[in-house]
């Protein structure tokens, strides 16, 4: 069994190694930061693989986590991304991170 605080510790100096690279190169750190989350979430108890789990508890998140994805994906096919957009999808990872780390105890 796993101390209930080392997640938390792993993510947050997983986090702090991705932060200047996002600042410095956002696309090319999506997908790491997409990485991350989907870990967090899924140790939180989320269903992200699940379509109806949008309408379960907290559907802001999955409906963020999702929106945020769509981005990642577009970027690992090769797509044209706007900055816009990538910076939309690192806000909305870094919101979830935040809201996992503050709002919600592990299951």
């Amino acid at each position: 069994m796993r101390e209930p605080g080392l997640d938390r510790h792993e993510w947050e100096s997983e986090m702090q190694a991705l932060e200047d690279e996002l600042n410095d190169s956002p696309a090319e750190a999506l997908s790491e930061l997409h990485d991350l989350v989907t870990r967090m979430l899924e140790a939180r108890g989320f269903e992200i693989a699940d379509p109806v789990a949008a309408d379960g508890t907290e559907p802001e998140v999955i409906a963020e986590y999702r929106a945020a994805h769509e981005t990642t994906r577009a970027l690992d096919r090769g797509d044209d991304v706007g900055p816009g957009d990538v910076a939309a999808a690192v806000n909305g990872y870094r919101a979830i991170y935040d809201h996992l780390l503050s709002e919600r105890s592990t299951p």
